[in-house]
């Protein structure tokens, strides 16, 4: 362990400060009685450059898209470009206050006006709302309005939610949360909804169903018209998971697809900061019928997280429509090209063309004792971290057992793709020849291999002084 890799609190030294402050002219300010604390608060005591040089390390600790590549399936952890910051950072925008008076903010009205005109234009809805904070706050407000659209119709016996088995899992928890009951509709071998099953479930009790086209498994829905028609027939809405709306930008639109509701992640699709808690933006499009239902639907303060926003629509700006398009075209082809390349030391369980991400299903077995068998996809995605590169989304979707799911996005340069093939070649090569390599790995972080199911139960999350 460095030094400065400690804890900032096995770094203090009674006694050792990094400021000075003048006395107070005024006098003591005591606060009364009942507030005080009953002793002093355990904060450490450290000098001005420890502290700098501490917390530096500690952020050179983590990874993101501005320190290196981070291919994570159904996330498109893609660049966040610099001017979108610059202007988010502006102080007319930056200063703002969200109870000021409406007469006061005339550009941020227009940013909304702007943002919902851009959307619908990219999405072929008639109408966004911008309140949801995230893509499963999204995910419920949509749920909420296909409720509500049933409601006001006198239709109360529509309870059920379709799902395919290979959704996000938020799809199932956030219509869980709705109140719905959730009915889970099977894949074919090809990876795609089967029509068959589905057709099955379809009654008077199905609310509508969830969709991300392409799917989990980064393929489109080549039936999606017909899926469409036969939900609609029984009187479902279809809800359609923007995740995976980033290979579609200017090439196809939810709404031509006879999508009712969906909801955009802003963070993902148009490069907004990502990851980290927040903050997110998960606005929600509908159809012409569902416009007035929507605009009820209040599921967070004021008007969502406005810098989130601005910054997705200094993206849109910025790409127009002429250039919206390159980002699906790119994404799709830094997917296909990575699957492509890999997938003799790779199994792929489905081989067709892909849309912005793909799915390996662990090392192609070799046949030996000691071979590319031993070593699991957590392997390979702990050894990743020795070569500078992020894990990709493993063990997931569940369709797979040893699932490795890759997303490039289109802000990749053709020389990080050849160095991440490269990466995942040599590590195929030390699966065969040495897996006690993998097994072991990472062997240059500061963390290797903790007990991920107790630091999830049991986790360690403030410091006890040694007594």
């Amino acid at each position: 362990m460095k030094y400065y890799d400690k804890l900032i609190f096995e770094l203090s030294r009674p006694g050792r400060k990094g400021y000075s402050l003048p006395e107070n002219p005024y006098g003591p300010m005591l606060l009364p009685a009942g507030l005080g604390r009953g002793s002093k608060a355990m904060l450490p005591e450290v000098s001005e450059p420890d502290v700098v040089r501490h917390y530096t390390n500690l952020s050179q600790m983590n990874f993101g898209v501005d320190t290196g590549y981070y291919p994570l399936g159904s996330c498109t952890m893609k660049y966040n470009p610099k001017i979108n910051e610059e202007i988010a950072a502006m102080p007319a925008f930056q200063g703002l206050h969200p109870l000021q008076d409406e007469a006061t903010v005339p550009g941020v009205k227009a940013v909304y006006e702007g943002m919902d005109k851009a959307l619908c234009a990219i999405t072929g809805m008639k109408h966004f709302i911008f309140t949801p904070c995230a893509g499963a706050h999204g995910e419920l407000t949509g749920l909420m309005i296909i409720r509500e659209y049933h409601r006001r119709r006198g239709d109360l016996a529509r309870t059920k939610i379709i799902v395919p088995d290979s959704a996000h899992g938020t799809n199932p928890a956030s219509a869980a949360v709705c109140g719905l009951e959730v009915v889970e509709v099977r894949s074919t071998e090809n990876g795609l909804v089967d029509v068959a099953d589905l057709e099955k479930l379809l009654g008077p009790d199905i609310a509508g169903i969830m969709l991300t086209n392409p799917n989990t498994l980064g393929l489109f829905e080549r039936e999606i018209g017909r899926i469409a028609e036969l939900v609609h027939a029984c009187g479902g809405l279809l809800y359609y998971d923007g995740a995976n709306m980033n290979p579609l930008l200017g090439m196809v639109r939810p709404g031509d697809m006879d999508f009712d509701v969906m909801h955009l992640n802003l963070h993902k699709t148009f490069s907004t900061p990502h990851g980290g808690g927040g903050p997110g933006s998960g606005p929600v499009g509908v159809c012409a019928k569902l416009a007035g239902i929507a605009d009820t639907m209040q599921v967070s303060g004021f008007h969502g997280n406005f810098g989130v926003i601005l910054r997705a629509y200094a993206y849109i700006l910025s790409l127009g429509r002429e250039h919206v398009k390159m980002a699906g075209k790119l994404s799709v082809l830094n997917a296909n090209y990575i699957k492509e390349s890999l997938k003799d030391c790779y199994k792929l369980p489905i081989g067709s063309v892909c849309k912005h991400e793909f799915v390996f299903d662990g090392l192609v077995d070799d046949g030996s004792a000691t071979g590319k068998a031993g070593a699991t996809t957590l392997d390979v995605a702990k050894r990743l971290l020795d070569f500078g590169f992020h894990a990709p989304t493993i063990y997931f979707p569940l369709l797979f057992h040893q699932a490795m799911m890759i997303e490039p996005t289109e802000t990749e340069s053709p020389e990080t793709l050849d160095a991440f093939i490269e990466v995942l070649r040599t590590i195929a090569a030390e699966a065969a020849a040495d897996p006690d390599i993998l097994h072991q790995a990472p062997h240059g972080t500061p963390v290797s291999r903790p007990d991920e199911t107790r630091a999830a139960r049991t986790p360690v999350v403030k410091y006890t002084p040694a007594v």
